[in-house]
């Protein structure tokens, strides 16, 4: 990924957590490294192609000089996100923002805080057996695309499957969604187990009947294993209730341990059935 590096932005703004900092102001310097693909641009020399630096360090100045924050690490996020948000042609932000004047009343150069931001992709499970399925899964997708961070890319069909693993329960609604997200895969986890909380799901029976249930099976091509998350998902080339959405918004999709597609492991599930 190609870069453009904005470097000792100086901006006078109000932030930090005492009164007078806030009443009196005081000057910060920001730099910024935006990923991006300059390729475009390059065979062009199009700026339309591009970013315009000029253009961000004047947006980074009036984020950072529309509203007061006490901590460093909120005004760098609250800017990193924005410039995430706003311009299309930018993956990843990294802000760095110094306080010369930090009043810690002591000899230093400077103090600062970098945060990061970037498009990550992930895919989820939507599923449902109980009450009003498909409005389940429909209002999901909805809470979905309100969450700031997440952005929705496509959605499979929802499909009628044969519950899985706790036979004894009724036929579950399934889906797949793939998300465009700077949410860290814990932070994510987060916000689908609110939704489902708000959808009124309870963990009773393993694999027992649920309003909602929405699963993180990919996050780039990430490999996690911790007590709370296991990502790719285990046993998604066991679950066709997962392979068969999967496969119509992602088939080439590659399996991070396997190496295998979406649409390879589906092939091979259904040559076992």
């Amino acid at each position: 990924m190609d870069k453009i590096e904005i470097k000792g932005l100086e901006v006078f703004a109000h932030h930090g957590v005492y009164e007078e900092e806030q009443r009196l102001g005081q000057k910060f310097v920001v730099s910024a490294v935006l990923s991006l693909d300059t390729t475009a641009a390059a065979q062009t020399d199009d700026l339309d192609k591009t970013v315009n630096y000029g253009a961000i360090s004047r947006q980074i100045t009036q984020i950072l000089q529309r509203e007061n924050h006490k901590l460093l690490e909120r005004a760098a996020a609250v800017t990193a996100e924005e410039i995430l948000l706003t311009n299309p042609l930018i993956n990843g932000i990294t802000i760095k923002i110094e306080k010369p004047w930090a009043p810690v009343g002591l000899p230093l150069e400077t103090v600062a805080v970098e945060t990061t931001r970037k498009w990550h992709t992930a895919y989820i499970a939507l599923g449902s057996n109980l009450g009003e399925k498909k409005n389940y899964l429909d209002v999901a997708i909805e809470e979905l695309k309100a969450v700031k961070g997440i952005e929705i890319e496509s959605v499979s069909d929802w499909i009628e499957t044969e519950p899985y693993g706790y036979l004894d329960q009724p036929n579950f609604l399934n889906g797949c969604a793939c998300l465009r997200t700077w949410l860290e895969p814990f932070a994510l986890l987060d916000v689908l187990q609110s939704i489902e909380a708000k959808a009124g799901r309870e963990r009773k029976i393993h694999w027992g009947p649920r309003t909602l249930d929405l699963d993180l099976l990919f996050y780039d091509d990430q490999i996690l294993g911790t007590k709370r998350l296991i990502v790719p998902h285990p046993e998604i080339e066991k679950r066709s209730f997962v392979l068969v959405p999967m496969a119509q918004i992602a088939p080439w999709l590659r399996h991070p341990v396997s190496k295998s597609t979406i649409k390879q492991l589906l092939e091979e599930l259904n040559a076992e059935q």
